[in-house]
């Protein structure tokens, strides 16, 4: 049978947000539909229109730089590897997605990749522990030449830029250092010319430069922008430049009216950009769009010299004559429109109708419109680890990750995030819905148990205290009534949840280290938890006793039933899938999920016939349940693969990593979500008997507690696909205002709903009664989030 299996690639179906940490890592193709950028191993091209992704696959590391030729027919690539390996580069082809070259040629990381204007080479900048900079000839398909790009005088080089008329001659920038190269194809050499900077000191952290290689533009850490001669001559066919590039000024822009001090000079008052500019963009009218580090989006254009005004002119050099700028800083950049999208931008594009496009080192995605300057988030993603990830009961369309600060819901059709709660300065360490989806339940590392609506992300009520060592895992059992938490002192506690109140029933004390996981039985009698002591215990959670206990060399990370309840399934650090018998707990059968790393979740179709795991080797694996051998194997993920679920329709899976990437799997197999010989219905919608009464109790116990609930009841199944709704609260706080929300007190409850902040998702300017401000609230007012 295992002679017969033939393991394949796991298709990738998309990707959730896109990598914003390489600079100049989103591009817009020239056939301006299309945007390229990194996330993972893997480098997307997303169409705009139709919204479909088609992506390029051969990094095995972070991708650290990505570049499109000017036509559009290549793309280019380098990551980052490990201490004393090569990294490599790989082109590919844009329509057909093939690889056309790919060498090594830089040490430990690739800093930035540019394709010459005439598409023949491809430069390469290496990084800190390289500092050289490769010519490779995509034509020869071998390295041409290279040099050094450390100077003695200077710091590292870490912008690489291509001129637009002379496809042997690219510039090199960095810490104290302008550099412009020229390629001697016939003596297989490159020649640098340093630019002049007098007794000027900036760091460049971008450039650009104009269509006619007259001048560059270079951002700064200072926060102004250096204007240099590149010195060409005005004869394309001549390569070489005339002279090194000249330095004409460090133009910073005008203060805004109001901020000028009486008895200072206009060349002394100046202001400069936040935390440096770190994106330049050329616009075609002789604009430019500058990003800062700060998140500040400016359209300025330069001001023209006062030529009647001879003293200010001589005030910002030394001597009449002289080239050396005494006041670099000079006010010559003029703000025409401005925006902020709160934190670093790396890229700037601008399409052809008009938006700007916007990438942040918060890997968030903007668009501007040009007219006013408007912004509209497009994409996100997390930045940091996945710890959860969780899928409402029976729906396949949204699913919640848990991750640093924050807490938030995507959609799967549309790839967007739709909800957004934040607690700040914690971690979510659990995530997951209630049965009848009208709870989000969250467990967080100060030890508390949040509850929040799925629609509105409110704040419904609070279990404060849970554990001393924070809260590890969260399960919640099929009729929504009791919540088990697991901490990380070992201790696994059980919650009767009524009301919107939570009282502790029991305390089960068997584990001696943190609870990784928490599964419940479908039945609702019986639960096991997994912990880092190398046991796994089930319990009866309606007597609160100890049933069976197993053993392991291991840190178990994650323990689950099979469908059928007659197994238990469980894997941790031996890099072992476990199969336990859940009537007395003795192993039936080990089989090795991974040969060099540990498996850190697992999870199992709703028909019982498949598991799929996530390892630290960042792979995905789809096993057969019964032949326990691996059938489709997943590479993409750049980071520890954290989470993986099987949606509840068994079309796809989604996995999480360490990086904060989310990613889509279609399912190779056919799905069936009717387990077989199950002694319990998986799904809510089985049409039996024991079906329809479930549902009439679910449906009783809903009418039931209708006249109690404060606000109309949410539910996830009727979250709107372009709801974009993001709550904010400083959590750290509200306790007391939790227990005001349970008390049901309102003017406690208004100032409790207050401390968040909800997008108002109606149209502005509407006279129309605001319908985000009455859903779900109970009426009380909730003030709109403002960007």
């Amino acid at each position: 049978m295992d002679s017969e299996i033939v393991v394949q690639d796991l298709e990738l179906q998309s990707l959730i947000g896109f990598d914003g940490n390489p600079v100049n890592g989103l591009i817009l193709h020239p056939d301006g539909v299309h945007l390229v950028y990194p996330l993972g191993t893997n480098i997307a091209a997303y169409h705009w229109r139709t919204k479909a992704q088609r992506f390029f696959e051969g990094h095995t590391n972070v991708i650290s730089a990505v570049t499109v030729s000017t036509s559009g027919r290549y793309v280019g690539s380098g990551q980052v590897n490990y201490m004393g390996f090569r990294s490599p580069i790989i082109v590919w082809c844009f329509h057909t997605g093939q690889v056309v070259a790919k060498y090594e040629s830089h040490k430990v990381r690739v800093e930035s990749v540019a394709f010459s204007c005439c598409e023949n080479f491809l430069i390469s900048l290496g990084g800190v522990d390289d500092g050289s900079v490769i010519v490779y000839d995509i034509d020869k398909r071998e390295v041409l030449c290279g040099s050094s790009s450390v100077k003695s005088t200077a710091g590292s080089a870490t912008v690489l830029r291509p001129v637009h008329m002379r496809g042997e001659c690219f510039v090199v920038a960095g810490d104290n250092i302008l550099r412009l190269w020229t390629l001697n194809r016939e003596q297989r050499n490159i020649q640098g010319l340093d630019g002049s900077f007098a007794k000027i000191k900036r760091k460049i952290l971008c450039t650009v430069i104009d269509r006619l290689d007259e001048y560059a533009y270079c951002g700064t850490s200072t926060g102004d922008v250096m204007k240099i001669k590149l010195n060409f001559s005005a004869d394309t066919a001549v390569v070489a430049p005339t002279n090194a590039p000249t330095l004409v000024g460090c133009f910073a822009k005008y203060p805004p009216a109001g901020k000028n001090r009486r008895g200072v000079s206009a060349a002394a008052t100046v202001e400069l950009y936040s935390k440096g500019i770190t994106a330049l963009y050329l616009v075609a009218d002789g604009t430019m769009l500058v990003g800062s580090g700060d998140g500040v989006i400016e359209l300025v254009k330069q001001k023209v010299r006062d030529g009647g005004n001879s003293s200010r002119g001589r005030s910002s050099y030394s001597k009449p004559g002289s080239t050396r700028l005494a006041t670099p800083t000079r006010p010559l950049l003029v703000a025409i429109k401005s925006a902020n999208v709160d934190s670093s931008v790396t890229s700037i594009q601008l399409m052809d109708d008009g938006v700007v496009l916007v990438g942040t080192v918060n890997c968030e995605l903007f668009a501007i419109r040009a007219r006013d300057f408007d912004v509209t988030c497009l994409f996100t993603c997390h930045t940091s680890v996945v710890y959860d990830l969780a899928f409402p009961h029976g729906y396949s369309k949204v699913f919640a990750t848990a991750s640093k600060h924050d807490v938030r819901v995507w959609s799967v059709d549309t790839l967007q995030e739709l909800l957004r709660i934040t607690v700040r300065n914690f971690t979510c360490s659990g995530v997951l819905f209630s049965y009848d989806g009208a709870q989000i339940v969250t467990s967080w590392n100060d030890g508390n148990i949040r509850i929040f609506a799925p629609e509105t992300g409110r704040l419904l009520y609070a279990i404060n205290n849970c554990h001393n060592k924070g809260v590890s895992a969260i399960a919640m059992s099929k009729d929504g009534r009791k919540l088990l938490s697991g901490g990380g002192e070992g201790q696994v506690r059980v919650w009767q949840v009524d009301n919107l109140n939570g009282a502790l029933q029991a305390v089960l004390k068997e584990h001696k280290g943190p609870v990784s996981s928490i599964d419940v039985h479908q039945l609702g009698h019986e639960a096991i938890t997994a912990s880092a002591d190398g046991t796994c215990v089930v319990w009866d959670i309606v007597r609160f006793t100890r049933l069976s206990i197993m053993f392991s060399s291991t840190i178990f990370t994650s323990a689950k039933y099979h469908p059928n309840g007659a197994q238990l399934l469980t894997c941790g650090t031996n890099r072992y899938i476990g199969f336990w018998e859940a009537l007395d707990g003795s192993l039936i059968r080990e089989i090795e999920g991974s040969s060099a790393s540990a498996l850190n979740s697992l999870d199992v179709t709703p028909n019982g016939k498949y598991i799929v795991t996530g390892s630290s080797d960042q792979m995905v694996k789809v096993w057969l349940y019964n032949e326990g051998v691996p059938t489709h194997v997943g590479v993409g993920h750049a980071g520890v693969v954290t989470n993986v679920k099987v949606s509840p329709d068994g079309k796809f899976v989604v996995s999480t990593s360490a990086d904060g990437g989310i990613f889509l799997w279609r399912f190779p197999h056919a799905a069936d979500t009717a387990p077989p010989g199950s002694r319990c219905s998986a799904n809510s919608g089985g049409g039996g008997a024991g079906s329809l009464r479930e549902q009439q109790t679910d449906r009783s116990r809903q009418l039931s507690l209708k006249k109690t609930l404060p606000a109309r009841k949410e539910n996830i199944n009727v979250i709107s696909k372009a709801q974009k709704v993001r709550t904010s609260t400083d959590y750290s706080r509200s306790t007391t205002a939790a227990a005001s929300v349970v008390t049901g007190n309102a003017n406690d409850n208004e100032k409790a709903v207050d401390e968040g902040s909800v997008k108002c998702l109606c149209r502005r300017g509407s006279t129309a009664t605001c319908v985000c401000c009455d859903l779900g609230t109970g009426g009380r007012k909730i003030k709109p989030f403002v960007r």
